[in-house]
């Protein structure tokens, strides 16, 4: 089972409507025995996963979010990030649009540390000497010259579970999350998810 599947699993909480549910879907009547009582069991579990699928990236989300500019100079963009304790964010246009999202990577490889590179090569860099690839940005000026692009975002109406298979296929745990018109209203992350479950 993928991480986030498991983590949205483990926040289910079995009500009495689920069971009262559960037992309907049993027409005829029931001696209760542990086998019976098992598949009523695994009944009412699935109605009550099937009812936190049912909830949706709006509901979970943050509205509250930084985002980047996306002709932010790298340096600006840098000092954003650091203050605010973030590892990434997403990138928008002057029109509040959703057109990349940036991270430590994209900035550590803008000055010349690409991702294949070992701790040794980072420190090498830290110190001033030279590293593979060292110019593979020589231009990069702006944000929207190292972000990655497109990004991959939701809307609102996504289901949490959508969004969860999102995060475990594409291995990331923050998402944009954008209206019909691509205009950035929020951000989702894994512990969005968890978070809200875990008050339900």
């Amino acid at each position: 089972m993928e991480n986030g599947e498991a983590k949205i699993k483990n926040c289910v909480e079995i009500i009495d409507e689920d069971i009262r549910k559960a037992f309907e879907m049993h027409k005829t009547f029931i001696d209760i025995s542990m086998d019976d009582f098992m598949k009523i069991y695994r009944d009412a579990f699935n109605l009550a996963l099937d009812r936190v699928h049912a909830v949706t990236v709006g509901e979970a989300m943050s509205k509250k979010y930084i985002s980047v500019p996306e002709d932010s100079d790298i340096n600006s963009a840098t000092d954003l990030l650091a203050k605010n304790g973030l590892t990434c964010a997403p990138v928008v246009s002057d029109k509040n649009l959703v057109t990349g999202f940036v991270s430590e990577a994209d900035i550590l490889a803008s000055a010349g540390v690409v991702k294949k590179h070992t701790i040794k090569d980072l420190v090498r860099h830290v110190i001033g000497e030279s590293t593979p690839h060292p110019h593979i940005y020589k231009d990069a000026k702006n944000i929207k010259d190292i972000m990655s692009s497109p990004a991959i975002t939701v809307t609102a109406g996504t289901s949490i579970k959508e969004a969860s298979e999102i995060f475990n296929d594409k291995r990331i745990k923050r998402m944009p999350v954008v209206d019909k018109d691509g205009k950035i209203v929020g951000i989702i992350s894994t512990t969005d998810i968890v978070k809200y479950l875990g008050k339900r």
